[in-house]
């Protein structure tokens, strides 16, 4: 029962963020959503913002940085405490597949999680430990965070946005 009421809200969550992607137009794609003083050019980007949360939403759910590689074509530069950015910008298409592949990773493990899964330790190199069913929670926040901020700036652009998403969305 509890596996199902967490996917329901955390794909609610992932697919809030997948319709503020599918509003982003073209030519704010690469526009910095928030200033930040000293941040590598691109930082703050709209689509770089996008990259951040799939990136450690991919991560969290594996419970561990040990032997993680997102999918081609992403790289470990989150990873990275330099800031040092992607080679390029990652298009929208790539996004949204991202969030596919993030999205079906969340459902089978939130679906399937039984109470010592949720209960494991999650290590991670910087020092971070964390129980994995609070990992999940803090990360359904995280990406629910950033959407909200995509969502902001977008209106701010007087960018019609995808409204509320009460629950998760039939599988895609």
């Amino acid at each position: 029962m509890w596996g199902e009421i967490i996917w329901r809200q955390f794909g609610a969550a992932i697919d809030t963020l997948k319709g503020v992607i599918n509003d982003c137009p073209d030519e704010l794609w690469e526009v910095n959503i928030w200033p930040l003083a000293g941040a590598p050019e691109g930082f703050s980007s709209f689509w770089n913002v996008t990259f951040h949360t799939l990136f450690w939403l991919d991560l969290y759910l594996e419970g561990t940085d040990i032997d993680f590689a997102p999918p081609a074509p992403f790289t470990l530069n989150e990873l990275d405490a330099s800031g040092k950015m992607p080679d390029r910008v990652y298009s929208k298409a790539e996004m949204l597949d991202y969030l596919l592949y993030c999205r079906n990773k969340c459902q089978q493990k939130t679906m399937n999680l039984t109470d010592e899964q949720a209960s494991h330790m999650c290590k991670f190199s910087n020092g971070r430990e964390r129980g994995y069913g609070e990992l999940l929670l803090y990360t359904m926040r995280h990406v629910q965070e950033h959407a909200a901020h995509l969502s902001l700036f977008l209106g701010q652009h007087d960018v019609s946005v995808t409204g509320w998403v009460g629950t998760a969305k039939s599988d895609e």
